[in-house]
């Protein structure tokens, strides 16, 4: 399929629901789970746990309605301010905040927290010190230069983007761009926490097929060190989902801060 006819994000669209159930969900046809679940879970556990990252404010930009790689993070900061493009996803998620009726059922989530936490604390403990934690859910325009405009947030400890640039980018200009609008949010000793699709096209979505720009883990590295950052970690998860839904090759996170 030409390119040029998939949809962005942003600018069309998508189905949070649909998004959710097909990457990460429980149920049995999900393939997506060593790579959309487990593998950032255990990065952001083995990230915090050593101490660095901490503070009283993490920003989330991230794409969809998910919130799993914020139960580790939830324990290290005292708010959690959270950005996205659409009302359907703030709705999406808020249902899930306020507990309602029909809301995604993270439950599953919970096997991979006690592996890589090694406690039992109940699920309902980790829910609500998540959404206590979560303090503001905000819509966010990524064609402005301050994302929330006219609102101006504070500066955080520590912000998180998960697949996010990828969908929203046209190209590598438009990823930098969008990049420097993203870290604009930080202080500026601050940590960026990023995960990426790597060598990816498009995403199905529904009935959807998503533009996804595709880019390389070099690219990526280039990105930071050129605007100022230090990589301290940075490691490559190889695609292990077997499915026709998404095109990427691997999985990546990387974590750095500002010289």
């Amino acid at each position: 399929m030409d390119s040029s006819a998939h949809k962005f994000y942003h600018v069309h669209g998508f189905d949070s629901r649909d998004h959710l159930e097909t990457y990460f969900s429980n149920k049995p046809d999900m393939a997506f789970g060593d790579d959309s679940i487990k593998f950032p879970m255990e990065c952001l556990h083995r990230a915090f746990s050593e101490g660095h990252i901490k503070g009283d404010l993490l920003i989330d930009i991230s794409t969809g309605s998910i919130i799993h790689h914020l139960y580790t993070a939830s324990r290290y900061f005292k708010e959690i301010l959270v950005l996205k493009c659409s009302e359907q996803c703030i709705m999406e998620l808020n249902k899930w905040i306020n507990t309602r009726t029909g809301a995604f059922d993270w439950s599953h989530i919970m096997p991979y927290i006690k592996c890589t936490e090694g406690n039992s604390d109940q699920c309902q403990d980790k829910d609500m010190t998540l959404k206590t934690a979560i303090t503001k859910i905000m819509k966010c325009d990524i064609d402005n230069e301050n994302l929330t405009d006219p609102e101006v947030l504070p500066p955080a400890d520590c912000v998180i983007s998960a697949w996010l640039l990828e969908f929203i980018s046209k190209d590598e200009d438009d990823y930098i761009n969008n990049f420097r609008k993203f870290v604009m949010q930080l202080k500026p000793e601050g940590y960026l926490i990023l995960f990426g699709l790597l060598n990816t096209t498009y995403g199905v979505i529904g009935q959807d097929k998503v533009h996804m720009f595709r880019y390389d883990e070099k690219f990526a590295r280039k990105v930071l060190t050129d605007e100022g950052f230090v990589i301290v970690h940075c490691a490559v998860h190889k695609r292990t989902a077997d499915s026709d839904l998404c095109d990427y090759d691997a999985v990546m996170c990387i974590i750095a801060h500002r010289e």
